[in-house]
């Protein structure tokens, strides 16, 4: 018994020497990044309306400045402003004659967690956070000239402009990173659920929901690492 015992304590000795080596060594080779860039691409945009107001995707342009900071192994934070067009388009099954879409744009600024597995050079990465928006401008391309082509739905959305130029909620998604001599290359899917509304949702107001819901893709590049010696 006495020699299993020393033989396991041994053993024990051994991984926590193995374990606190290389904790060391991850120690020495982990170096934090600092890094800068700007990023662009497209969103499809729509806004969930209640009572129900049948809606499709809404193509617009989005883009800004990303700056990330690794602060240590697969985990960091990541900070960005941009401009992005949002807003929704009608379907109109019965009438397909007519059109109304309307554009949203805003400032915002998505503050996210950044996880990353992956080598030197290829890397797989997810961001998830809450952002917070505010609208700079609205505008519209309709053809209906104050008609309802369907009275069964909603149509109070035509007439009224934009009431919470705030807007907040949560996004989020998986993307590509690729790592070379001159910065790094991103490419980036992401979702965003407003947890706002744009129009009143008191009592008596016609919509008790209508929300931001937007699908985005982008690319980004950052500089090289800011904290490099």
């Amino acid at each position: 018994m006495g020699k299993i015992r020393n033989s396991v304590r041994a053993i024990f000795l051994i991984a926590a020497l193995a374990g606190a080596t290389l904790c060391q060594a991850q120690k020495k080779t982990f170096r934090q990044e600092l890094t800068l860039g700007p990023s662009f691409g497209v969103s499809l945009s729509s806004v969930s309306f209640s009572p129900r107001v049948p809606t499709q995707m809404k193509m617009g342009f989005n883009g800004g400045v990303t700056a990330r900071w690794i602060t240590e192994r697969n985990l960091g934070l990541q900070a960005e402003v941009n401009y992005t067009q949002n807003g929704w388009q009608e379907k109109f099954e019965s009438a397909p004659q007519y059109t109304y879409k309307r554009t949203i744009n805003y400032i915002e600024l998505p503050f996210l967690t950044h996880i990353y597995f992956g080598n030197k050079r290829v890397r797989f990465i997810f961001n998830l956070g809450p952002k917070i928006g505010y609208m700079l401008s609205e505008s519209t391309d309709s053809n209906l000239n104050g008609e309802n082509p369907n009275p069964n739905r909603p149509d109070e959305q035509h007439s009224l402009g934009v009431q919470k130029r705030f807007d907040w909620g949560l996004c989020g998604g998986p993307g590509l990173e690729i790592r070379t001599g001159i910065g790094s290359f991103l490419v980036e899917g992401r979702y965003y659920y407003a947890l706002g509304d744009i129009f009143n949702s008191r009592k008596g107001d016609p919509f008790p929901k209508s929300s931001n819901q937007v699908i985005s893709a982008k690319v980004t590049y950052l500089l090289p690492n800011l904290l490099r010696k």
